[in-house]
């Protein structure tokens, strides 16, 4: 138990520090504003790199890249579809949108027709 709480509270430090040092990345991108700016974007990434790093390190940052392999893993079981297939699927869809665009424009023109022209009398000159 001592042990976990102990394991606990390093993973926070080090969360912690990862933290500080993405922020410390970004700080000096705006503390370099006189340096060109490759050198400013660098101090961003290497902010970046070294919290991705100390992060890595901590039970949550594990859980992390375990949760990362398995989606990748998850990623290749997909069937993806043929072209032949998403050719298809898009072709119906298209030929949907159509339909219904036609079907509002005939309906949008009736209720229009029935509105200005019967029930309020308002005749298109």
């Amino acid at each position: 138990m001592e042990t976990d709480r102990h394991g606990y509270m390093a993973d926070k430090l080090k969360f912690a520090l990862a933290l500080l040092l993405l922020v410390a990345g970004i700080a000096g991108f705006y503390l370099l504003a006189e340096q060109a700016l490759v050198v400013r974007v660098l101090a961003v990434l290497f902010g970046i790199a070294a919290g991705g790093a100390v992060a890595w390190f901590t039970e949550p940052g594990q859980r992390f890249v375990a949760l990362g392999r398995e989606s990748i893993a998850e990623a290749k079981k997909v069937v993806w579809p043929s072209r032949k297939e998403t050719l298809q699927t898009t072709g119906i869809v298209f030929a949907f949108v159509l339909v219904m665009a036609i079907m509002l424009w005939i309906t949008d023109k009736s209720l229009e027709w029935v509105l200005y022209d019967l029930v309020l009398g308002w005749k298109k000159s």
